[in-house]
Formats: structure tokens, sequence, C-alpha cells
């Protein structure tokens, strides 16, 4: 075997090496941001009186929507529900996905409830599954 061969098996296994405990570091925290998520989530389920009217309320098109009520939320909010969104904003920056806002936006019916719980379900157990994998 080449020394450059050598080389790059080395260079090739030191970055697996480092995108693993990339992955892994990024996994563990979206796991924490997704507990914490959801505690916040019932918090506000609980005790936070969303106004019925607020932009992004009933709107026609859903993703306008979600911009509109989520933009609401971080200026108008009340602290609960403010602090939820922030850590929702977190969650998308970094996975992408949500559905809090539908919640928000069209009055708190049980099936928007039922959807983030499922997607927060999901969501843990593809990290857990990703976390496992990355060792």
């Amino acid at each position: 075997m080449s020394t450059e061969a050598v080389k790059t098996g080395t260079h090739n296994t030191v970055s697996l090496r480092l995108f693993s405990l990339s992955l892994r570091r990024l996994t563990i925290l979206m796991l924490l941001l997704l507990a914490v998520q959801f505690l916040l989530g019932m918090v506000v389920n609980l005790f936070v009186q969303v106004p019925s009217v607020h932009p992004g309320v009933g709107a026609s098109n859903y993703f306008q929507g979600v911009v509109q009520g989520v933009a609401w939320a971080l200026v108008h909010a009340p602290l609960g529900l403010l602090v939820h969104a922030i850590v929702g904003l977190l969650l998308f920056l970094t996975s992408l996905s949500f559905n809090g806002a539908s919640f928000m936006n069209y009055g708190g019916h049980n099936f928007s409830s039922l959807l983030m719980s499922i997607g927060f379900l999901l969501a843990a157990v593809a990290y857990t599954i990703g976390l496992s994998l990355a060792r």
C-alpha cells in the first residue's frame, strides 16, 4: 500500500469520526430541545390564553398564516408562548419541520395538538435511533 493511500485512509477515518461526533452532539441537542419544547407546549396548552384574534388566525394560506402567527408570537405573545415559539424556531431551523402554528392559528383544536404530539414522538424516536447509530 502506498504512502498516499495510507494518508487518504487515515484522513477518511478521522473525517468520519469527526462527522459522527458532530452528528451525535446535534442529535443530543435536538433531543434536549424536543423535551423542553414538549414541556413548554404543555404549559402553554394548560396555562396560557392565546388571543382568539391575532395575525394568522384562520388564514386561507396555511404557510402564510404560519409566518404571520409566529411573527406575531415573537413580538406580542405572553411569555410562555414567546419562549415556546423561540424554541420551536430553533427546532425548525435545525430540523426544518414543525406544526405549532396551526394550534395557535386555528383555535387550539385537538387535531393540531395531536399532530404536535405525533411530530414530537416521531422526532424523538428518529433522533434516538440516529444517536444510537452514530456511535
